[in-house]
């Protein structure tokens, strides 16, 4: 039996300071007030003073409570009971149904050893153009959708997590509108994947402090699910309200500010939430791919630059589209080449001549004459952006490849695409290619 101690010496905003000894950092401890029980983590252990951050906020709670530490710390219930279920950022139901009782694992664990993980090797198919052909998604890894506010970053995530093919999808939510979240259940639930859904929500009108739970509750349990062979994909929005999350409680510990007023171990704390992608060793992978928001479209923004060191690339949503220009995929190289033969010469061709058809369009701008070469490659942008880069479309991957090559033919003669006269002749369109064959012999 755990002693109580009450001699609570501060409380600021959900964070109180209690004397005590004995105590474990990240454990778990039940204040009772006369308004009654309140559950808190220890966030902080200086001498015999102990700090705590309280879920539900500190209202009703005075300096004479009682505060037993349970000796354990957050634990969240596996089971498969709990697909197509929504939780709050404490694990509680907030679909309206019954508690799951199950066994619990720990959530916040450390990451696997690098040395235990297989070497990615296994594309996500997403049935998004842009992300399968040019920004492929690799199985277990860490991708970010570095974003401006205004972009429908949630919407490119539900398309995702609607169109990927993963067995289990868990979406953690943090500072999410109601409606966001309401968008999410709607939009997965209409496509079918809601009986193969987590969903661990975190709304802008909740706790701060139970934001800080989400990624961990998402990847805990994704990361059991992947120790049992299944594929999982973890979508997480939006980091950056995390780290404001982590910043507030960071200002009320009143601990020195670094970049910005974010705390000086933000690197740190994402870190160790997107290390947990990960591809075991005879069983399934984890895979992340997490937005977040840059204020002032600003890339060097703490949270966005923190990451990029971090993750294995990213994808920037601008105007609606991914852009081409700055979005990667570090881990591409490792399954592109094993798709079809034409896959890596149509990404480096396509976006070649999209970087052309820019220039072609600043001339126009500046009311420069146009070329013919210039107006051709201006209808190769428009088509490319209203047929690949259109986030709506659901499209196969090989669908997708030959769509870009009709896009080509449409365009170009295949000597000015620059793609290698092995990889035309087997996939340029073949009416198109014997129309040119037959008008050259006649010249």
């Amino acid at each position: 039996m755990r002693t109580y101690f009450d001699e609570i010496s501060k409380i600021a905003g959900n964070v109180v300071t209690v004397k005590a000894d004995g105590i474990g950092y990240d454990e778990l401890a039940v204040i009772t007030s006369r308004h009654g029980t309140s559950l808190a983590q220890v966030i902080r252990l200086e001498d015999d003073q102990v700090s705590l951050q309280i879920f539900g906020g500190t209202e009703g709670v005075s300096t004479g409570d009682k505060i037993r530490f349970l000796g354990q710390s957050f634990r969240v219930p596996f089971t498969d009971d709990l697909l197509g279920r929504v939780f709050d950022g404490s694990g509680q139901p907030r679909d309206g149904r019954p508690e799951v009782k199950a066994e619990t694992v720990e959530i916040g664990s450390p990451a696997v050893n690098p040395t235990k993980r297989r070497v990615p090797d296994k594309m996500i198919h997403t049935r998004i153009p842009m992300i399968d052909i040019f920004n492929t998604l690799v199985g277990s890894q860490k991708l970010p959708i570095f974003s401006s506010a205004g972009e429908p970053y949630n919407d490119l995530l539900a398309r995702v997590g609607m169109q990927a093919d993963a067995e289990v999808i868990i979406l953690g939510g943090m500072g999410l509108r109601h409606d966001d979240y309401l968008t999410f259940r709607h939009r997965f639930d209409e496509a079918g994947v809601l009986g193969r859904t987590i969903m661990f929500i975190h709304t802008a009108a909740d706790p701060v402090v139970e934001c800080l739970l989400i990624p961990d509750l998402a990847l805990a349990v994704g990361e059991q699910y992947a120790l049992q062979g299944k594929n999982v994909l973890v979508l997480l929005s939006d980091m950056t309200s995390f780290s404001d999350a982590l910043k507030e409680i960071a200002i009320t510990m009143e601990q020195v500010p670094s970049n910005r007023g974010y705390p000086g171990d933000l690197y740190t704390q994402l870190a160790r939430r997107y290390e947990k992608a990960v591809d075991f060793d005879g069983a399934g992978a984890m895979t992340v791919l997490a937005c977040v928001t840059m204020p002032g479209d600003d890339v060097t923004h703490p949270v966005p630059d923190n990451t990029g060191y971090i993750t294995e690339g990213q994808l920037y949503l601008r105007h609606g589209r991914i852009e081409p220009f700055g979005s990667l995929s570090r881990l591409k190289q490792l399954v592109n080449g094993k798709t079809r033969d034409d896959h890596r010469d149509i990404m480096n061709a396509c976006i070649q001549l999209y970087a052309q058809c820019d220039e072609s369009r600043e001339k126009r701008e500046m009311g420069f004459e146009l070329s013919d070469w210039d107006e051709r490659l201006i209808q190769y942008g428009d088509l490319f952006e209203a047929k690949i880069m259109n986030l709506n479309l659901n499209i196969q991957l090989f669908d997708a490849l030959d769509e870009c090559w009709k896009i080509l033919a449409e365009c170009f003669r295949p000597e000015e695409t620059g793609i290698r006269n092995a990889i035309i002749q087997k996939h340029w369109p073949k009416k198109v290619l014997q129309e040119e064959t037959t008008e050259t012999s006649k010249a």
